[in-house]
């Protein structure tokens, strides 16, 4: 069973910054999709940013420019840097991977941005 464990999130002023990190159970990412995923209140899942298992990189129209995805397969974490941030990114950000055509999903850490 896979688990994935998010942290880093928090309440924070517009134009500030904040890393999130999701930490595996097993090796996972350098084989596997990967990526982060917000839901805002009122509002649908929306994928932020992704790492394909060849490394290939995705981000929302929204977010590019601001926001970096990486990964530590040694640490079996993931991160999401995020700067600039806006009171829009106010979310509840997950964590998700996808290990032969299953998805996993964390628990979630919230993001608020004040203005």
């Amino acid at each position: 069973q896979v688990q994935l464990v998010e942290s880093g999130g928090g309440l924070v002023q517009a134009g500030g910054s904040l890393r999130l990190s999701c930490v595996a159970s097993g090796s996972i990412f350098s084989s596997n999709d990967i990526g982060w995923y917000r839901r805002a209140p009122g509002k649908g899942r929306e994928l932020v940013a992704d790492i394909s298992s060849s490394g290939r990189l995705y981000y929302a129209e929204s977010v590019k420019g601001r926001f970096t995805i990486s990964r530590d397969n040694a640490k079996n974490t993931l991160y999401l840097q995020m700067n600039s941030l806006k009171p829009e990114d106010t979310a509840m950000y997950y964590c998700a991977a996808t290990i032969r055509a299953v998805g996993y999903w964390g628990q979630g850490t919230q993001v608020t941005v004040s203005s």
